[in-house]
């Protein structure tokens, strides 16, 4: 069986108050020596508070832990104890474990006389009294128990076997307080390691990579403004922002996008072998194009060596090209630029060709048309011989009104002459001769206004022939000076339409490396790993803490 480890003991001698009866002492007492020099010292009041905190005993009940005999060592029971007892009593044993002791010998109806006793007898029954099974089996269904039966005698209380003063509280304060710091400066120095993985180490590559290997690259910048021609009398809206960078935002924003696609950067390469330049050993290998790489990966390097932004406040369209050397920068500035200005041109060729096609088509078509009425028109002055059918219509007339006016004259002359009664004969004939070849003249004259006479007709259809085909002719005409104004107006609408592309800032190559920017490149990957680390630790927190509520 093993034993607990042996506790310290403490012996406990109860000083009573003398009685009158024990006034008289026996006379083979032992007395108190006293010093004859010395005065006898005035007997001190016992202070039966500081006999209860000497015997272990706090507000009238035992401090735990507090070990103690059960009885005083000058009695002559512990004189003549047995020698197992005396071994037990040795082994330190708290007095819980001696009243657990007790109660089982009672339980098991063993007699004793001490506690000590009592687990001698109990171990000698074979019977282990600190074993758990027979310490819960002292409490019975109802909650009672050991601790209600009667005791065989009144024993003493059993004091604790030490006692917690203020220095013992400071010492475990103090060692709360160093496992605390303990604690604490181990999670600081695993957070600075963790934080030195995370963050510092790769904070310190980067500006490695930064400072010592990364390949120096030179930026050429160029700003340009596409512009279109001022148009004369605009009104609305279209005038309004006329003169702003609104009229050509679409036009530069095209621009743009031309400029960062694909077909830009073919281009480049098919001119000035793009993927060669950068696929040079001299680069690093971070920045370097693998020989014989796809489309798709230089692309990519190409959208991260050019860069070009759109102000839609001021129109401007700003440029940066990228490139190993200064000269290879600016050359590259300047082929964009012209792709630019030929994707300018373009915006608008079309629709200016298709307005000027329709215009120059109408008027083609209105032109053949009045030459086509004009040549009616001649047509049939040559056929009838006629120049013009209303003039010689005006001709006959005024010659039918002369004649006629000579017919009346000479019809007034004879009458006149018949109003002689002898008038003369001669000249009587002669009038009526007149008459009558004047009357035959108008006749013919007339007949040649309206009836028809001939393959060609009369005047009056020749005139109205001619001037059917002179209306013709002015009608075409008409049309052919519309057309013509139109053909005007789109030439002007297609000049509006034109685009110009002009250099703000011309490309000039650089005389320093623009890139890499060491120091600003490490701040941001310091706070890019910072940033990663912060948010991994609180979504790890996060989860931890639902996982354990």
């Amino acid at each position: 069986m093993t034993t607990k480890p042996r506790a310290k003991k403490f012996r406990i001698t109860r000083t009573s108050r003398p009685r009158p009866t024990d006034a008289a002492q026996p006379s083979g007492a032992p007395q108190p020596a006293h010093n004859a020099d010395q005065p006898a010292a005035p007997a001190r009041k016992p202070n039966p508070f500081e006999e209860m905190a000497q015997a272990g005993v706090e507000d009238g009940f035992p401090k735990e832990g507090f070990v103690a005999n059960d009885r005083a060592p000058d009695t002559s029971a512990d004189q003549d104890a047995d020698p197992a007892v005396e071994a037990i009593r040795k082994e330190g044993l708290t007095g819980r474990q001696l009243r657990m002791a007790r109660r089982v010998a009672q339980k098991h109806g063993i007699a004793f006389e001490t506690e000590f006793d009592a687990v001698h007898k109990l171990r000698k029954a074979g019977i282990d009294p600190f074993k758990r099974t027979n310490m819960l089996d002292l409490v019975g269904a109802d909650g009672s128990g050991a601790n209600n039966l009667p005791e065989p005698r009144q024993m003493p209380r059993l004091p604790a076997n030490h006692v917690y003063d203020d220095a013992d509280r400071a010492r475990s304060v103090r060692a709360i307080q160093v496992d605390i710091a303990r604690r604490r400066r181990r999670k600081l120095w695993f957070l600075f390691l963790r934080l030195a993985f995370f963050v510092f180490l790769p904070t310190v590559i980067a500006g490695l990579y930064y400072y010592n290997y990364a390949t120096p690259m030179y930026a050429t910048k160029t700003e340009f403004v596409i512009q279109k021609a001022d148009g004369q009398g605009g009104s609305g809206l279209g005038s309004l922002f006329a003169g702003s960078g609104l009229a050509t935002s679409q036009d530069s924003i095209t621009v743009q996008s031309y400029l960062t696609s694909r077909d830009a950067m073919l281009r480049l390469d098919g001119d000035l072998g793009y993927k060669s330049i950068f696929s040079d050993d001299n680069i690093d290998p971070i920045q370097r194009l693998e020989e014989g790489a796809s489309n798709e990966a230089a692309y990519k390097l190409y959208k991260k060596n050019v860069k070009i932004g759109f102000d839609p406040t001021e129109g401007i369209v700003k440029m940066e090209v990228i490139a190993p050397a200064p000269e290879q920068s600016a050359q590259f500035s300047e082929v964009l630029v012209s792709y630019a200005e030929e994707r300018v041109d373009n915006l608008t060729q079309r629709l200016r060709e298709d307005q000027m096609e329709g215009a120059i088509a109408s008027y083609e078509k209105a032109e053949q048309d009045m030459l086509d009425a004009q040549a009616e028109v001649l047509r049939l002055q040559e056929e009838m011989g006629v120049f013009d059918a209303t003039s010689d219509a005006a001709a006959l007339m005024s010659q039918i009104t002369g004649f006629e006016s000579q017919l009346q004259e000479k019809r007034l002359a004879l009458q006149q002459l018949m109003d002689n009664a002898r008038p003369n004969q001669a000249r009587v004939d002669g009038l009526r001769g007149d008459i009558g070849r004047l009357e035959t003249l108008i006749t013919e004259l007339r007949g040649r206004l309206t009836e028809t006479a001939g393959e060609n007709g009369s005047l009056a259809s020749i005139s109205g022939r001619l001037r059917i085909a002179q209306t013709n002719l002015e009608t075409r005409t008409l049309l052919m000076q519309q057309s013509l104004q139109q053909l005007e107006n789109a030439r002007i609408e297609a000049n509006k339409q034109t685009r110009y592309l002009e250099l703000g800032v011309r490309p000039v190559a650089p005389d320093e490396p623009t890139y890499p920017r060491a120091f600003e490149n490490t701040l941001l990957a310091f706070l890019i790993f910072s940033g990663v680390y912060l948010m991994a630790s609180i979504t790890v927190s996060i989860l931890r803490e639902q996982v354990s509520s």
